[in-house]
């Protein structure tokens, strides 16, 4: 459950991978260091067990209901993690779907209908009773998009569709997910383009290449970044040290060690004077100025005053930002919705939040209740 508001503030583009099994917890940093060159990572989130040990679940869960790890809420559904259990929880608390198998050692949000999970060394997909619907067979999943899936089967990467069924022959050293009619493929040394036959759309002759986003994506011609359309033409001409996707119309640049914005026709929106920012969320980006968080709108204007130990990206109308080493909500004017008291906090996802409390973490509303519900309790 990596936030990926965390993940998109990287000075250039890190290295990219396969899936990364990662622990869902969300830590306040200041901002990475340089790293140049690279794509973006986008990997299935995934939920992971520590020390399986047997429990007795009927006297685990008291109120509110909390759990070692969770993720947040996608199709209905929260991925959690308690002691040995896994499970996916609904947005009243209840357990909807209980991972049965005891393999099982990883699993990741469902996407159309079908969860990547790990038994071994290997992945599968589960459907929504927590049942293979793709057996284990993979070395590595990841998740569902446009009824295709990006799996490695052998040593080559290719696509299945909802069945399991190869659409697109294992044959790239990396692939990633589909957006739209295009995913991003790789072989040897260089990136391109499929379409969902399998077909490629753009050859794969480019250095450096991210996914699409808003009908444009990231690419690399020498050292320089700029923007490639589905065509694969170039445009936005490459002239930035670093660059980021498109997210509400705007993406953020980098000239030299300094961040700016661009609208799709490569206009300088914002200028490249600010030290670090996020991407655009719901008109409003996160930027550090003297070493505090706050947010710009789309004029590069302040729109909240900096202020915070770390500001996160708005989803459903609120943010995460912390302030005197607690977690609280702000609204788009930056005025507390939620009052800052948990030790850590994620975005807004299907009207719900994950907080964490002490070492637990659980779920919020909007108004800050926390989510109570049966859980795991009264499962032998």
């Amino acid at each position: 459950m990596m936030a990926r508001s965390h993940q998109n503030r990287q000075w250039g583009a890190w290295g990219w991978g396969g899936v990364v099994l990662v622990l869902p917890t969300l830590v306040a940093c200041e901002p990475p260091p340089a790293a140049f060159g690279g794509t973006s990572p986008q990997t299935t989130t995934m939920l992971e067990f520590i020390n399986p040990q047997p429990i007795a679940l009927a006297s685990a869960m008291t109120s509110p209901l909390l759990f070692d790890t969770v993720s947040d809420f996608a199709e209905g559904v929260a991925l959690v993690r308690l002691k040995t259990s896994l499970g996916y929880i609904d947005r009243e608390g209840n357990l909807a779907i209980r991972v049965t198998d005891d393999n099982i050692t990883t699993a990741a949000d469902y996407a159309e209908g079908l969860a990547v999970a790990q038994a071994g060394a290997y992945f599968g997909y589960l459907d929504r009773q927590g049942q293979w619907a793709i057996p284990v067979q993979f070395r590595q999943a990841k998740s569902f998009s446009g009824g295709l899936a990006a799996v490695q089967g052998g040593t080559k990467y290719g696509y299945i569709n909802l069945q399991g069924e190869w659409v697109i022959e294992p044959q790239f050293d990396l692939a990633e997910r589909f957006v739209g009619d295009r995913a991003l493929v790789k072989l040897g040394e260089t990136y391109g383009y499929v379409d969902p036959e399998g077909r490629t759309a753009i050859p794969l002759e480019l250095k450096d290449a991210w996914s699409f986003s808003e009908s444009l994506a990231v690419a690399r011609i020498d050292q320089l970044y700029g923007y490639i359309d589905p065509s694969g033409t170039m445009a936005i001409a490459p002239s930035y040290d670093g660059a980021f996707s498109f997210s509400d119309g705007l993406a953020r640049v980098r000239q030299g060690r300094q961040f700016g914005f661009i609208d799709s026709t490569g206009t300088m929106v914002v200028e490249a004077t600010l030290p670090f920012a996020s991407d655009f969320s719901e008109g409003l980006a996160a930027v550090l100025i003297d070493r505090q968080w706050g947010y710009i709108d789309r004029t590069g204007q302040i729109a909240i005053t900096p202020s915070f130990a770390y500001a996160a990206d708005f989803s459903e109308g609120l943010a995460a930002v912390q302030k005197d080493g607690l977690y609280g909500y702000i609204d788009a004017k930056g005025a507390w919705a939620v009052e800052p008291q948990y030790s850590n906090a994620g975005r807004f996802s299907e009207g719900r939040a994950r907080v964490q409390i002490d070492n637990r973490w659980g779920f919020i509303d909007t108004e800050g209740h926390i989510l109570t519900g049966v859980g795991f309790k009264g499962l032998e």
